[in-house]
């Protein structure tokens, strides 16, 4: 069994769903650096469309039901925080996604495997396809495994890493963290964005992202953890 073989049954374990449509599957698995544009493959940007809707349609009931009193505003910002990027590529890491991709040479060399936006788009677009193999309710039992740990702290939602990393500085005495880019690989419509944060007296961390916003955030996050110890 090759590395990737291994991946994708490793990935149907995790979430406890065998697919009966394969082909299905492997569109859901496939990045769009592997089509380069070529009808004969298929990759999963239509499914991705398709998986927000549903991830949407699961998270909204989830927080109704377990927030009664939540107000409509409250209920959107919490919904903004639990089906952006971020959740959605932890998520993506936690169910296998990252090995089981479909993701061109080129592209896995400057970091695809690893950018939350890659994986965030692959994690909807595996949605989609339990939707459409299974139904709604397999998706549905899909997004409450995976995003648990976030439905568990909805009533405390956590600050942004590059807030945390300012406040945390600022009650030291330190100046506003720095931000800046150190490199910038792949392509125009698929670029990856390394930056590096800094404050005095303490080691730089960097990160890569598929935009600047997401690597300043990642490498915020780096730091902070760094100097806390807190996840």
């Amino acid at each position: 069994m090759n590395t990737r073989v291994a991946a994708v049954a490793e990935l149907e374990r995790r979430i406890g769903h065998s697919f009966a449509d394969r082909e299905l599957l492997e569109r859901a698995l496939t990045h769009g650096s592997v089509t380069k544009g070529s009808p004969r493959i298929a990759d999963n940007e239509r499914l991705e469309f398709l998986g927000d809707r549903v991830l949407n349609l699961a998270v909204a009931e989830q927080i109704m039901a377990l927030l009664p009193q939540a107000t409509e505003g409250e209920l959107s910002k919490l919904m903004n925080q639990l089906v952006s990027s971020r959740p959605c590529a932890d998520a993506a890491r936690r169910a296998g996604l990252r090995d089981a991709l479909r993701v061109d040479a080129s592209a896995t060399k400057v970091g695809a495997r690893d950018s939350e936006r890659v994986l965030g788009d692959a994690c909807e677009a595996l949605i989609a396809a339990l939707y459409l193999d299974a139904g709604f309710m397999v998706a549905r039992a899909f997004v409450l495994e995976f995003w648990a740990e976030a439905f568990a702290h909805l009533d405390a939602p956590g600050k942004d890493p590059k807030t945390l990393l300012q406040e945390w500085a600022m009650a030291r005495g330190l100046p506003v963290p720095t931000y800046r880019v150190v490199r910038q690989d792949g392509s125009a419509h698929e670029p990856v964005f390394t930056v590096e944060v800094s404050l005095p007296n303490l080691e730089p961390a960097a990160a890569m992202g598929g935009s600047k916003r997401e690597a300043e955030r990642l490498a915020a996050d780096i730091l902070y953890i760094r100097q806390t110890g807190v996840l």
